[in-house]
């Protein structure tokens, strides 16, 4: 039986590129990146702050979020939406998803 340590790696392996899909989805309204955080969480999705912010950059740097800095509040905050190249992307690992939950189900539900 594997421990709780060995549990949790599989855990994040499984989780490690749903994250990506679900910014993508979510952030197609703008949002920045502690509300991102916690509407992740509140969907499901736990995701550590040091994991997200360099993961939000990155999708940014690959054309896939645009971002803009909202100065009109006290305190300044980075905006992010997904752009159009990542909206196909979220469609795409949608499909993708689905796909592979159909192929899943069918294997665990074999006699």
């Amino acid at each position: 039986m594997l421990n709780d340590d060995e549990l949790a790696t599989h855990r994040q392996e499984l989780r490690r590129g749903t994250v990506v899909a679900a910014c993508l989805v979510l952030l197609q309204q703008p949002n920045y990146g502690y509300a991102l955080l916690t509407a992740l969480e509140d969907a499901g999705f736990a995701v550590d702050a040091n994991t997200l912010y360099p993961l939000l950059r990155r999708l940014e740097k690959q054309g896939l979020l645009t971002a803009e800095w909202n100065t009109d509040e006290s305190r300044p905050r980075k905006f992010y939406v997904t752009s159009s190249e990542g909206a196909a992307l979220a469609r795409t690992l949608a499909a993708d998803w689905n796909q592979l939950t159909t192929a899943f189900t069918a294997l665990t539900e074999k006699p």
